[in-house]
């Protein structure tokens, strides 16, 4: 069976390919809200080196990203581009699972950094791939949009499930941490495994040798990411997404259990992403009329006003952080999805030129989550020490003040630069509407 680029691909067909999204996405919520509580609360290491090994880790996957997608663009054998760079990212993203989520007793610093470098490459190495790989099945504006609404519906069911096994434990009364973590890690593996078996068994890529190969070198590519401004408002508007959003997971569990005094963290983020699932396909569709760009500015002006509400919940309003948690579901991811839908269309303009970029521009995202996600710890594990916030023991009511306002303010912050920066941004979704941003940019 052969992907080709201007064939729209069939719901199962979309389905088996999104499947390892279901692992790429199901690692990233343990990976942000679970793991930097169980390294300093179980494992013991102290707050603030857990907070900086995540932030040097994120921007180490950072700085791998671009490379990755500049180098599967430029690679050349007879299996395609992206398939080789996904399933050797794969088996890296294997292994680094199996030490992250399961550290022996008396691990430490060294440990978790080499653990958790290990674990960022495999990652990159097959997700940045793999988006690009989705990007390319179409070029359809539309389809598009649906080839990465399966992505992402696939990213939320996995962090459903993966958020529905400590959601079990509560109710069977198992509280041991590290069997928890060792089950999502458990989850995860098996889901990747799945998705790389569908991915070698039923994909194919036409040989690289039949693909003119592109005429620039990585400098040329990273000087068109430099000069391209539309890429640039894109890449800046996905970066303030993900702050919002790490900001956000980075504390969500202090929040519930410190501030909240409940002991379900991961029953809430289950009922947040049971609603996200329906996330993806209500904004694509809502896309199909907006259009990319006003779809992504109302849904982030919408996160805005979710995140704001925060600021009114109190532990006698428990069923106001209810809603609120739904609401963030329904709009869950909604950002994401039309800026990668909206990436490819500056993917066009530059191999109408004659150079394959996509690649290189879907890693970008990748680099953005992972220095957002990296700020958005390094700064919410920071300011709770500021304010005096201890993560196992008692805190003071100031303390908690500063750990509420950051809980809502944190993400109202990066959803409403990020719509701000998508405002009137010149994209036509018309399909016809081919040259619209060879108009507006420039290389």
């Amino acid at each position: 069976m052969t992907a080709r680029a201007h064939v729209p691909f069939t719901g199962p067909r979309l389905a088996a390919f999104a499947t390892l999204g279901v692992a790429t996405g199901a690692f990233n919520i343990p990976l942000q809200v679970f793991l930097p509580a169980y390294y300093t609360s179980t494992v013991g290491i102290g707050l603030q080196s857990v907070g900086l090994i995540f932030m040097v880790a994120r921007l180490w996957a950072a700085v791998c990203d671009p490379l990755v997608g500049w180098a599967s663009d430029h690679t050349h054998t007879p299996f395609g581009r992206r398939k080789p760079w996904i399933l050797a990212g794969g088996t890296v993203f294997l292994g680094g699972l199996i030490a992250v989520f399961h550290p022996p007793h008396g691990a430490g610093s060294v440990w978790l950094a080499v653990a958790l470098f290990l674990l960022c490459l495999g990652w990159t190495a097959t997700s940045t791939p793999h988006v690009a790989w989705a990007g390319e099945f179409a070029t359809d504006p539309r389809e598009r949009a649906r080839a990465q609404a399966y992505i992402q519906t696939g990213a939320s069911i996995g962090i459903f499930c993966v958020l529905l096994l400590p959601s079990l434990f509560d109710a069977t009364g198992v509280h041991d941490p590290r069997v928890r973590v060792e089950t999502m890690g458990a989850f995860v593996a098996l889901t990747l495994i799945t998705g790389l078996a569908l991915i070698a068994r039923l994909f194919r890529e036409s040989p690289s040798s039949s693909i003119p190969r592109p005429r620039d070198g990585h400098r040329a590519g990273f000087a068109a990411i430099l000069s391209d401004t539309l890429l640039w408002r894109i890449i800046a508007s996905d970066f303030c997404v993900a702050l919002g959003q790490g900001s956000r997971g980075a504390v969500f569990v202090f929040f519930v259990t410190q501030y909240m005094h409940l002991s379900f963290p991961s029953s809430l983020l289950l009922m947040q992403y049971v609603f996200g699932i329906f996330a993806s396909p209500l904004w694509a569709r809502i896309s199909y009329h907006l259009g990319r760009a006003r779809t992504l500015v109302v849904a982030e002006l919408t996160q805005v006003a979710i995140n704001l509400t925060l600021l009114l919940v109190t532990q006698e309003r428990l069923w106001l952080l209810m809603a609120l948690i739904v609401a963030q579901g329904l709009t869950q991811g909604s950002g994401n999805l039309m800026l990668r839908a909206m990436i490819y269309d500056i993917a066009d303009r530059h191999r109408r030129l004659g150079v394959q970029r996509a690649g290189l521009f879907s890693s970008i995202f990748n680099v953005t989550t992972n220095a957002a996600m990296a700020l958005s710890v390094a700064l919410a594990f920071v300011l709770l020490g500021r304010f005096g916030f201890h993560p196992s023991g008692a805190n003071d009511p100031q303390a908690l003040a500063g750990l509420a306002a950051f809980f809502a303010l944190g993400p109202a912050a990066g959803h409403l630069a990020s719509a701000l920066l998508i405002y009137r941004f010149p994209i036509d979704d018309r399909p016809s509407a081919a040259g619209a941003l060879d108009r507006a940019g420039s290389l």
